[in-house]
């Protein structure tokens, strides 16, 4: 009786997670990128792609692990051991443009 009240509990906090809106900027960057005018709007926008950088350069991290456990006991997971390899692979890479990408868009403007 518990375990299936635990499974149904489980399953509708998945769902209800799911469901949830995850926005990955807390504002609206195309307003904010056109509204700003003085210094202290760009080093805020600067700011924010810094931070935006240092959390995507953390899932870099993350999914480098996951793929050297991937490597180093890929028996564990069976045929899918080179698609799971391939996934991480991938992410890193689209996780590596995206700190570039943030990182540049500070440079410029802390240049602006």
């Amino acid at each position: 009786m518990k375990t299936k009240l635990l499974i149904i509990l489980l399953l509708a906090i998945g769902l209800l997670s799911a469901c949830a809106n995850f926005s990955p900027h807390p504002m609206d960057m195309n307003q904010a990128v056109h509204n700003a005018k003085t210094k202290a709007d760009h080093e805020a926008l600067a700011q924010h792609y810094e931070e935006a950088a240092k959390v995507m350069q953390l899932k870099v991290e993350q999914h480098k692990k996951l793929l050297s456990q991937y490597q180093s006991k890929s028996y564990l997971y069976g045929k899918q051991a080179q698609s799971f390899k391939d996934h991480c692979q991938w992410l890193i890479n689209v996780y590596e443009k995206a700190v570039e990408e943030n990182l540049s868009m500070a440079k410029l403007h802390r240049q602006m």
